[in-house]
């Protein structure tokens, strides 16, 4: 028996309104156009600011609160990604911190931002390192103290945010700033408000996009940096698969490199 297919009614192929896969992927094209067209400039200036920090023998630190954990994970520990990469989490409190558990059940934790210097202190970050934190509003309180503090102590700072969302909403940290007062580089993901495309029938918006965009942003940053190093005739430390034959041993002979300083949690 073949495949049943889906009719107009459940959003097959075909529809033109409403929600559906082939409209998601409508919606999502243009906007992919808009993140893509930051090549040439803010993805440029960010690139440089990698390639500084890892001549540097800089760690690239990557956080984000929420789904923008995304980011932090596209970055840091994958395959084909940079090996001088560290992964920022607010469950590095507890896991590291000797925070309480309990503190994770918190819905208010990322918009809090007492525990933002601590994080600093766990990540272990030296001079030369680079930040890279994601926020689609830009203005919860774990995330702005955090660019804070990051800007305190010296560090180069890209941010990955919705420019469009986050001049819609109010700075949620005491200062009344957000994540972009601070950056310097801001690289749009082009969310749109509230992050979702998509039209319910009885109203509300679905399907998110800002995952896929900084996900992409991710990949162009990392692409555009090796592209410097290789140009330069200098060997990138990058992480083969760990699924290949001989991927453990060049990982792991790699990351001794930075032993104390890149953590590859669960």
């Amino acid at each position: 028996m073949g495949p049943k297919m889906a009719s107009s009614e459940q959003g097959g192929p075909g529809e033109n309104t409403g929600v559906s896969a082939q409209n998601f992927v409508h919606a999502l094209n243009p906007i992919l156009a808009a993140v893509t067209a930051q090549i040439d400039g803010p993805i440029q200036q960010a690139a440089d600011l990698f390639a500084t920090s890892l001549r540097a023998n800089g760690v690239i630190q990557a956080f984000g609160s929420g789904h923008s954990e995304a980011l932090a994970m596209e970055i840091a520990g994958r395959a084909g990604g940079l090996i001088a990469s560290n992964r920022i989490a607010l469950r590095d409190l507890v896991l590291l911190g000797g925070e309480p558990a309990e503190l994770l059940r918190s819905a208010e934790l990322e918009r809090d931002p007492s525990y933002s210097r601590k994080l600093y202190e766990l990540s272990a970050a030296r001079e030369g390192d680079l930040f890279v934190i994601a926020s689609n509003s830009g203005v919860n309180g774990s995330i702005v103290e955090l660019a804070s503090v990051v800007k305190e102590h010296g560090h180069p700072l890209i941010a990955i945010t919705s420019l469009q969302h986050t001049a819609g909403v109010d700075s949620r940290h005491p200062s009344g700033k957000k994540l972009i007062d601070f950056a310097d580089v801001v690289l749009d993901n082009h969310a749109p408000y509230g992050d979702s495309v998509l039209d319910l029938p009885g109203g509300g918006k679905v399907c998110a996009v800002s995952s896929i965009t900084a996900a992409l942003i991710a990949q162009m940053l990392v692409a555009e940096t090796l592209r410097r190093l290789t140009a330069a005739g200098e060997t990138p430390p990058v992480y083969l698969s760990a699924n290949i034959p001989g991927g453990d041993e060049h990982n792991n002979a790699l990351e001794a490199q930075y032993a104390g300083r890149i953590r590859r949690t669960a």
